[in-house]
């Protein structure tokens, strides 16, 4: 797509109008006279149909459903039934959190179905927290998400690709942890470089390995089908014996199978780029979260069909340990495609979580830089790369469970937090347009089980929890500092337009048009 030359001049800090003028001036500082001068040099043909540049309605149904589908069915069903199962204490119990987490999770999708139909915005949590509570406790969402939520997510998914792309060719031994850090972060940056480049391309791959991903698990189910039909009934036997009963014990392997169905919420960050989202929203949550549900019970059953609890237990690699046992020479089909449902997931996870930073960014939560849109490609390229330079500093840890506890933690804060919202959006503003409205008693059990699965780890894993609450609440002094405090001196506010012009001229980024 090519761009006129007024847009590029208008870039570079020259007025279309014939004068000039300080780069700080013309592009830092999304003002209506600066907007001006970017509509009046660019191609019609490439602008919203609002007058100005934006993110365009690209996402039809089947799209919604694979972004949902494909996020979710990512590195988690390959590495969470071990966390599931060591905390559970029985394959039985292990199969009730999980049919639990799939309940709880479609419960969820429903309450913010009806919120993002009421409040159709991008940013997903972090609009829904605003509007609710205003702006610090969505400040501090922001904040988490900011520091560990998405990027460590990506980088779980990134370690996790890396892992199984490997385990063919270091059969017996784990590979090098610097292998896996490299491939881990040359994906994330051939995936960043897709999602900048062509919208397009990111949701069409999205697609196809949403695909893939539902082919590798279906390989599961059949291989466990056709054991159980042999007769391989001897892993069943002691199904319930060891089940704990510890609700803290209980709580945390929740945790790891909700981390499993993490990602029912994604769709919600991009419903600004959604066609009809008062249809393909709700319709896109409908069909996604069942079937994964049903998939993942079923995967789960042929792991214990065919392997034992203790195996299970010591494998970091649970799909790979299956394939060892069911298809013999041919079981490094397995880890390929185990590979590119991470690496489908991880893609997902970047196409929406950067507009999340991008939604705050747009609200004068995070620099203004970060909600501006690449002129060649519409796309939220600060946002991307930004996003690519968080979670590549996260592959300095490589110990994936401790990530997902971090996570795991604070995404069930939020999340609670959001429901929340929507039962005091009911009493605050009873007049509120809402095209979807669910029975009061879905979010009120949503939120009593959130509040649970945030109070009840601290009696079993107090410190991790604490680091959890100390984390979101150092984003306080953040806020004030950067947010509440006006007056700032000069020589800052010189240093940030400086920077943002920078980077606006790296990155060819403009502000985008107003948005209501």
């Amino acid at each position: 797509m090519t761009t006129e030359p007024g847009v590029k001049d208008a870039l570079m800090g020259s007025d279309t109008r014939g004068g000039s003028q300080s780069p700080s001036s013309s592009v830092t500082t999304p003002t209506d006279s600066t907007r001006g001068a970017i509509i009046k040099g660019s191609d019609t043909n490439s602008v919203a149909s609002g007058g100005g540049i934006q993110l365009k309605k690209q996402l039809g149904l089947l799209n919604g459903v694979s972004v949902i589908m494909g996020v979710i069915i990512g590195s988690g069903i390959f590495i969470s039934p071990t966390g599931v199962l060591g905390k559970a204490g029985s394959p039985g119990m292990a199969l009730v959190v999980w049919a639990g987490s799939g309940i709880i999770s479609m419960v969820g999708a429903m309450c913010y179905a009806e919120l993002g139909t009421a409040i159709p915005k991008s940013g997903g949590d972090y609009a829904y927290i605003h509007e609710a509570f205003g702006a610090l406790p969505a400040f501090l969402f922001l904040w988490v998400c900011l520091l560990i939520i998405q990027p460590s997510s990506n980088a779980i998914a990134g370690l996790a690709f890396a892992k199984y792309i490997l385990e063919p060719f270091f059969e017996g031994c784990a590979p090098p942890v610097n292998a896996e850090r490299l491939i881990a972060a040359t994906i994330i940056c051939l995936l960043t470089f897709i999602n900048c480049y062509n919208v397009k391309w990111a949701t069409k791959l999205q697609d196809w390995l949403m695909f893939t991903k539902v082919v590798a698990l279906l390989l599961v189910i059949i291989a466990g089908a056709v054991r159980l039909a042999q007769g391989y009934t001897a892993n069943l036997a002691n199904f319930w014996v060891g089940s704990t009963t510890d609700p803290s014990k209980i709580a945390l392997s929740f945790y790891s199978g909700l981390f499993s169905f993490a990602g029912w919420n994604y769709l919600n960050f991009v419903t600004e780029e959604l066609k009809d989202p008062f249809r393909n929203l709700p319709r896109a949550i409908y069909i996604s979260l069942p079937t994964v549900t049903i998939i993942y019970l079923f995967a789960n059953i042929s792991y214990f069909i065919v392997l034992s609890a203790d195996q299970v237990l010591v494998s970091d690699a649970v799909a790979v340990t299956f394939s060892q046992q069911v298809f013999g020479k041919f079981h490094w089909i397995m880890p390929i495609f185990v590979a590119l449902s991470t690496f489908g997931g991880l893609n997902g996870g970047i196409f929406a979580s950067s507009r999340l930073f991008f939604v705050g960014a747009r609200q004068g939560h995070l620099p203004n830089v970060l909600s501006m849109i690449n002129i060649d490609y519409f796309t939220p390229v600060p946002s991307l790369v930004f996003l690519c330079a968080l979670s590549l500093i996260y592959l300095s840890n490589t110990d994936i469970r401790i990530l997902i506890n971090y996570t795991a933690f604070s995404e069930a804060l939020f999340v609670m937090l959001s429901v929340g919202g929507l039962l005091w959006l009911r009493i605050k503003r009873p007049d509120l347009k809402r095209p979807i409205r669910v029975n009061i008693i879905l979010p009120i059990l949503f939120f009593v089980v959130s509040f649970c699965l945030v109070v009840l780890p601290f009696f079993s894993e107090p410190l991790e929890n604490l680091i959890g609450v100390a984390i979101c609440l150092s984003g306080i002094p953040v806020f004030c500092l950067t947010i509440l405090w006006k007056d700032k001196p000069e020589f800052y506010k010189n240093g940030i337009e400086s920077v943002t012009a920078f980077i606006q001229k790296l990155l060819v980024s403009v502000p985008q048009d107003k948005v209501d």
